[in-house]
């Protein structure tokens, strides 16, 4: 694959009998002995997450690897499965880990989160965060065009400004957290909102796009935000939320034996922004596609 003849630098070792070469005219081969060894991948319960690690293992089957795929893990859960070695790696975002795994204080600056997070995951779970995607799934809030149109709001202070007039389709939990209603408040004012009320996560552009709705909150790389025509993700213009960038998590273990999966992987992480991931996510949410089949056609539009 063109993806990892350009980005990939793999080095000869004793324990592989095939030479790989790295360079603009050489391309990685498979072990001549055969299968390179088993990395068992995890996922969380959602698109998203389906469709990157999907991603990682087309390109770690691409180098000769045997994944044993482990899919639809719970968010609540996942992290437990990788420090119990009961996956090796998976899709984890910078936000998620310093916010619900560490515990700490909010950042805002993707670098220092990055740095903050991985420093953490070393110490205390023997977890190496690869490179960070450009991708960023973070929270934030969208607003129907009509809504955006007739009151001309396209930020989240425009939105406080205007939240009398505005009807906010809540999903409950949002109201509740620190980085949720509590922490909006805090940073930008109250919101008066015209009426507030609580619907399935589910159902949320569906309310919104029919009128029984104006305000929704969302993550930034949501499929549906691709139809521009009927919603409008705000910009979050006082700095409220964190990053969610994507990047692979791997158990040092794995990387000790399997030392280029780490390549690998960062060469995956590259070609990966907040637009294209977005729109993988509309072909699974929109289009109804199989996941599988998205990041398969994604994978080989890489070569």
């Amino acid at each position: 694959m063109k993806l990892l003849k350009t980005l990939l630098t793999l080095t000869l070792t004793a324990a592989l009998s095939a030479v790989l070469l790295a360079g603009c005219g050489s391309a990685p081969a498979a072990s001549d002995s055969g299968d390179k060894g088993t990395i068992v991948i995890g996922s969380k319960d959602f698109t998203e997450n389906e469709v990157v690690a999907e991603i990682y293992a087309l390109a770690l089957e691409d180098a000769g690897y045997t994944v044993e795929r482990k899919m639809d893990i719970a968010s609540s859960v996942i992290h437990t499965s990788i420090v119990n070695d009961e996956i090796d790696l998976y899709p984890e975002y910078t936000g998620t880990g310093l916010l619900s795994i560490l515990k700490l204080d909010l950042m805002t600056d993707p670098d220092e989160v990055y740095e903050t997070v991985k420093d953490a995951y070393e110490d205390q779970f023997q977890i190496t965060w690869l490179d960070y995607a450009q991708a960023n799934d973070g929270q934030g809030l969208f607003i129907s065009r009509r809504a955006s149109d007739q009151y001309g709001i396209t930020t989240i202070s425009d939105l406080q400004s205007n939240a009398e007039n505005l009807r906010f389709a809540s999903q409950g939990e949002f109201d509740q957290r620190e980085d949720g209603m509590p922490g909006l408040e805090a940073l930008y004012g109250p919101f008066h909102w015209k009426s507030s009320k609580v619907y399935d996560n589910g159902l949320k552009y569906e309310v919104v796009d029919q009128d029984e709705a104006d305000v929704a909150p969302a993550y930034t790389t949501e499929g549906r935000l691709v139809e521009t025509d009927k919603f409008v993700l705000l910009e979050d213009d006082k700095g409220m939320w964190p990053p969610y960038n994507l990047a692979p998590v791997v158990r040092d273990e794995v990387l000790a034996e399997y030392p280029d999966i780490a390549d690998i992987l960062n060469a995956v992480s590259a070609t990966l922004d907040t637009e294209t991931v977005t729109a993988l996510n509309a072909r699974v949410d929109i289009d109804k596609e199989d996941y599988a089949d998205a990041a398969a056609d994604y994978f080989a539009s890489l070569s």
